[in-house]
């Protein structure tokens, strides 16, 4: 009962912000990365994102390391609407980078589970480039719970 309690709270937190900017999250990295949440499920979230100049390398492209980022956060993010009492931490990311996305750009992500183990969660998270239709990066996690 408890978590089932877990899960409407935490997602009532996240769908809270459809179509606005996440600006109180537990995560400061998320709230510097200002997503517009544009679909909040359990176990699944879809968020938009402005690239915005101090997320660009030296060439004015989305940073790779940003994308790294914003896989990691919505990852994280997405175990947390599951309503689970343990935490859990990333062990590891897998990322594909396809293609750029330059300064100005709005970009969307959208995380799926892929297994849920007792330990072990595997998840990924892809981030499209709507205007061009384009896939630019996917991200691959395992996030294991602490206790």
């Amino acid at each position: 009962m408890e978590e089932q309690e877990n899960i409407q709270k935490r997602l009532a937190f996240f769908q809270s912000f459809t179509g606005k900017e996440v600006t109180d999250s537990p995560s400061h990295f998320m709230n510097w990365l200002k997503p517009v949440v544009i679909e909040a499920e359990k176990g699944s979230l879809h968020c938009s994102y402005v690239v915005r100049k101090e997320m660009t390398n030296p060439h004015g492209i989305l940073h790779g390391g940003i994308t790294a980022g914003i896989i990691d956060d919505l990852i994280g993010a997405t175990v947390y609407t599951l309503g689970l009492s343990q935490a859990y931490t990333t062990v590891n990311n897998y990322i594909d980078y396809f293609a750029p996305a330059n300064e100005g750009d709005t970009i969307t992500a959208k995380t799926t589970i892929i297994k849920q183990g007792r330990a072990i969660i595997n998840l990924q998270c892809e981030i499209y480039l709507p205007h061009k239709s384009r896939l630019i990066a996917k991200g691959y996690s395992n996030m294991l719970r602490l206790s």
